[in-house]
């Protein structure tokens, strides 16, 4: 599959810039995250996984997701497609970075993949934003990300972010410190999810009426 989706496919007619709501996702969403997956072309999977891999790579890895251990974050279109897709790992801090950058148990690791034909509509921010409140709530203070060098999306969203970056041998590892959880950061994340989860259920009803509509007309796409 392509990525090379046209802009009207999954944004509806707009003047300016809408936002962008990232919801969690949970096993029933699976499908779909192969279905994002698989339609990245090989240059992004390069840059996603860090290797190139096939088809078959990837659907093993979707089978494998635990969306019970690990968070999964997903950002809709209005066919109900993932444009972008964010995987934060919980890892024991050992075995992920050097125990002088933090004391806590764990730590973070943070994937990010976006649709070519979203690129450019802050899809990946959103998410990283996101993961990175979602660590704070967790007791989590080391949110962390390894990626390719050449990777510009990641490593544009890590300086942004203000991340401290380790560059060794074309690959990067950066770190970003965050402070601890409190009543507005726990707030923020239940309001995000609210109105993420709102999106969802508006977009899914207006895809079920549109089915609806085709049906009796019986017009097809």
């Amino acid at each position: 599959m392509s990525t090379a989706q046209s802009t009207t496919d999954h944004r509806p007619p707009s003047r300016g810039k809408r936002a962008v709501f990232v919801k969690e996702l949970t096993a029933r969403a699976r499908r779909r995250v192969l279905n994002h997956f698989l339609a990245l072309g090989a240059s992004d999977r390069l840059l996603r996984f860090g290797t190139a891999v096939s088809d078959e790579v990837i659907t093993r890895y979707v089978e494998n997701l635990d969306f019970v251990r690990d968070t999964v974050f997903g950002v809709y279109d209005w066919r109900l497609r993932l444009l972008g897709v964010g995987h934060l790992a919980f890892a024991p801090r050992e075995k992920t970075v050097d125990s002088r950058i933090t004391a806590k148990a764990r730590v973070a690791e943070f994937g990010v993949s976006v649709a070519a034909s979203a690129r450019g509509m802050g899809v990946g921010t959103a998410l990283f934003a996101r993961a990175a409140m979602r660590c704070r709530n967790a007791d989590v203070d080391t949110l962390y990300m390894h990626c390719l060098s050449s990777n510009k999306t990641m490593m544009h969203i890590a300086k942004k972010a203000g991340m401290e970056i380790h560059r060794d041998y074309g690959e990067a590892d950066a770190y970003l410190k965050l402070p601890p959880a409190g009543p507005g950061s726990v707030m923020q994340e239940a309001l995000k999810e609210q109105a993420a989860t709102l999106d969802y259920t508006l977009k899914a009803n207006a895809r079920a009426v549109l089915k609806w509509v085709d049906r009796m007309t019986g017009r097809k796409h």
